[in-house]
Parts: structure tokens; C-alpha cells; sequence
């Protein structure tokens, strides 16, 4: 039945997003075979807006059906303890788990989540970029250690990467309402969870081996990142 519920809701925000906005999708290669699959993680790059939920309207449904059944997504306690915000995102997925912003049990609660039945929804910078740039306390966006321990904990699998063009054309961090008939652009990347760990070494050392998964996705973010395009002439 919260299946049911999650992915109705998740249909409508398909439907609403394709009637108002256009969605430039594109595979970087190699192209998987069977794309949109049983991924393990879904990464989500360059975090702008709290209104990224509109990138569902990109997707295929079979792949809202499995968000609906199976996504575990870590999300800032006060994001989602706001009264009507929160509620939400509550219905997006079946596993809404809030997190502080420290290694505290909120954070192990996630990773003791993590099972061969999960796919873990992550946005790895842990807070959105404003319009200057930067985050809100002026800080350059950087990207955080947890996405190390939660590829740590996945023994084998696939990871899908989902590289934003960024929603400040739409959204503002502080705006209220999204402006409609936009273009929403988004570059994937399918990537081995064993080979990726493998490319980087996986140094023994826990913190070595997060800090190399940092630079490593902000790298890839920097160069594969689509250029945002505000199409409000076209």
C-alpha cells in the first residue's frame, strides 16, 4: 500500500513536469546496455534546489516504480522537519531517514539500512548552491565523505551518477515557486561499484579512501556537469 502511494505520487509529479518543462537526458559513454537498471546507489551532482524532484519527469516510470519500492534516502533533519516541506518528501520515497550534518547515529542509522534490497538516493554535497556560487555560509561546494561509506558498504553493484545542469534558472534557493516551460539538463554516468573502488585503490586507511572519493566526484561533477542554458528567449 506505501508503495502504491509513493509511486502515485512520484506519477504525478511525472505527468505535472512533462506538461510544464523539457528535459535534455543524456548517456555519457560508454552508453549502458540495459540503462535506467537495478542501480545501488543513485548519486545526484551540483545540488541547487530543493525542487530537483522535477528531474523525475526525465526518467523512465519503470524506474519511479523501483524508487517507490526500494530508495533510501538520507535527508537533512531540518529539511525534512519542516511542516509542509517535509511531509513532501516523506511521500517521495519509502525510506526517508533524516540526517544531521555529523558522523553521529543519525549516520549509522543509514548505513545499518543498507541491504541488498535498498537503492541508497544520495546528494553527496549535503547542501545546496546558491546564486553566487557558493553555499550559504559562503563556502565553496565541496563534496562530503558519506557517500565513501556508503560505497564501502555495497559489496558489488552498479551506481548510477547524475551529473546536474543546476535549477537556478528555474529555482533560486529562497524563490518560492519554480518558473515553468524551462529545459531541465541532466548527464548520466553508469558506473561498477567494485571497479570504481578498484580505480581508486581503495586505500586501507578508511579517511584516505574518503577523501580520494571527494576529489574524485568533484572532479567528474566539474568536468561532466552540463552548461546551464536559460532558454526564457526560446
Amino acid at each position: 500500500m506505501r508503495r502504491i502511494l509513493n509511486f502515485s505520487i512520484l506519477l504525478l509529479i511525472w505527468v505535472g513536469a512533462r506538461i510544464f518543462y523539457r528535459f535534455d537526458f543524456r548517456w555519457l559513454e560508454p552508453v549502458p546496455e540495459h540503462p535506467w537498471g537495478p542501480y545501488k546507489v543513485l548519486t545526484m551532482l551540483n545540488h541547487t534546489s530543493l525542487f530537483e524532484w522535477l528531474y523525475a519527469g526525465g526518467v523512465p516510470l519503470r524506474f519511479l516504480w523501483r524508487i517507490s519500492g526500494h530508495a533510501m534516502v538520507p535527508i537533512a533533519d531540518k529539511t525534512v522537519n519542516r511542516p509542509i516541506v517535509g511531509r513532501f518528501f516523506k511521500l517521495l520515497a519509502p525510506h526517508m531517514l533524516p540526517i544531521t550534518r555529523q558522523a553521529d547515529r543519525s549516520w549509522k542509522a543509514v548505513l545499518d539500512r543498507v541491504n541488498e534490497d535498498v537503492m541508497v538516493i544520495i546528494l553527496p554535497e549535503g547542501r545546496m548552491k546558491r546564486a553566487d556560487g557558493l553555499d550559504r555560509e559562503g563556502r565553496p561546494m565541496t563534496v562530503r565523505g558519506g557517500i565513501a561509506d556508503i560505497l564501502s558498504a555495497i559489496p558489488e553493484g552498479r551506481m548510477l551518477i547524475a551529473y546536474s545542469g543546476g535549477l537556478h534558472h528555474i529555482q533560486v534557493p529562497g524563490q518560492h515557486l519554480p518558473r515553468p516551460f524551462k529545459t531541465l539538463r541532466m548527464n548520466l554516468q553508469e558506473v561498477d561499484i567494485p571497479t570504481y573502488r578498484d580505480s581508486l585503490n581503495h586505500p586501507d586507511d578508511p579517511q584516505e579512501y574518503k577523501n580520494l572519493v571527494k576529489l574524485d566526484l568533484a572532479d567528474r561533477r566539474n568536468r561532466h556537469c552540463p552548461m546551464v542554458v536559460d532558454d526564457s528567449a526560446n
